[in-house]
């Protein structure tokens, strides 16, 4: 049995920018019988829901209003670091194009969906310090 962070809302969780959840079954029943740790760093890091969407726009992640929200980025990505490293998670499901959880692509800054190389802001920080993170499009091809 592995401890698993995943994102909150492939869980089912009402986290997202837009006040919903995009629950993903082959998630959770590939992770039937793992520990899982349920994150949603942008929550975490203290954004409410639901809340202007966001994309990464060079070094800061930035509201769609303007709103610099990169602290609450970083503090988010910060704690789940610390609850994977407690928890000796070694693997992270995350949402895929989200600016703090997407891997290899998210969204690029412009607002009109067009997407880009890069890790969002959490998925970043797991991955640098030694987790593999795949995101929810990734979980059928693993073995756990």
């Amino acid at each position: 049995m592995k401890n698993v962070l995943v994102s909150a809302c492939l869980l089912g969780e009402r986290c997202r920018y837009d006040g919903c959840s995009k629950p993903n079954e082959a998630v959770i029943n590939k992770l039937k019988g793992h520990n899982i740790i349920p994150i949603c760093p942008e929550v975490m890091g203290g954004l409410p829901t639901p809340r202007c969407p966001s994309e990464i726009v060079g070094d800061r992640v930035l509201m769609e209003n303007g709103t610099d929200v990169t602290l609450e980025y970083n503090k988010g990505a910060q704690i789940a670091l610390n609850l994977a490293i407690e928890n000796q998670c070694d693997l992270a499901v995350l949402k895929a194009r989200s600016p703090s959880c997407g891997k290899g692509f998210v969204y690029d800054g412009t607002y009109s969906k067009t997407l880009t190389k890069g890790n969002g802001i959490c998925a970043n920080l797991l991955i640098k310090n030694g987790i593999v993170v795949l995101d929810e499009r990734e979980i059928e091809g693993i073995d756990l």
